[in-house]
């Protein structure tokens, strides 16, 4: 097979890390990896942990262009990583098949996703991933207005007024003009 990434390389069969299956590029370095042979792997091999470098630095490559399936030619989606990094893997439905950029499999090991790679492609992981990416906006934002001190204290003070069994009564107090007039 022809690699679809660069277009210079082929796709060679090889193992990754010498555990499963996949396709390499003899240029790019990018795997190709069906998910069925990664799943099939990972039933004979239930305990399996991938080791992750401590000392590993992360220079992982993105194809930031759409790609073709390899083996379909069909467009394949782009799927989120994680809310920390805005990587995304390629993902191939017509063949249920992920094109990781050279370095991504390296990403998936510190990220902690290695043993459940096809999850990522997941409709479940992806609104998780929008989940967490809209509350580090948020918090980004919040910090912005209010700065880093203050932006605690008013988290912690929430987090308190929040768990307190006269919570109803307590916001009615911080929220009235003058809590302690009997007029409107």
């Amino acid at each position: 097979m022809e690699c679809t990434s660069c277009k210079r390389g082929v796709l060679k069969p090889s193992y990754i890390e010498g555990q499963f299956r996949a396709h390499t590029c003899s240029h790019c370095k990018g795997d190709w990896i069906l998910i069925e042979d990664f799943i099939a792997w990972r039933e004979r091999n239930p305990g399996y942990e991938f080791a992750e470098n401590a000392t590993l630095t992360l220079d992982a490559s993105e194809t930031k262009k759409a790609m073709l399936c390899p083996q379909s030619g069909v467009i394949m989606r782009k799927f989120r990583i994680s809310a920390a990094h805005d990587h995304r893997v390629d993902y191939s439905a017509a063949v249920g098949g992920i094109w990781l950029d050279h370095g991504e499999w390296e990403l998936l090991k510190a990220e902690g996703l290695a043993t459940s790679v096809g999850g990522v492609v997941t409709e479940q992981w992806q609104h998780k991933v929008r989940e967490q990416s809209a509350k580090q906006s948020f918090t980004d934002l919040y910090v912005s207005k209010f700065g880093e001190e203050d932006y605690q204290k008013v988290k912690a003070l929430r987090e308190w007024i929040l768990s307190h069994p006269q919570k109803a009564d307590l916001r009615a107090f911080l929220l009235a003009e003058d809590p302690y007039s009997a007029e409107k």
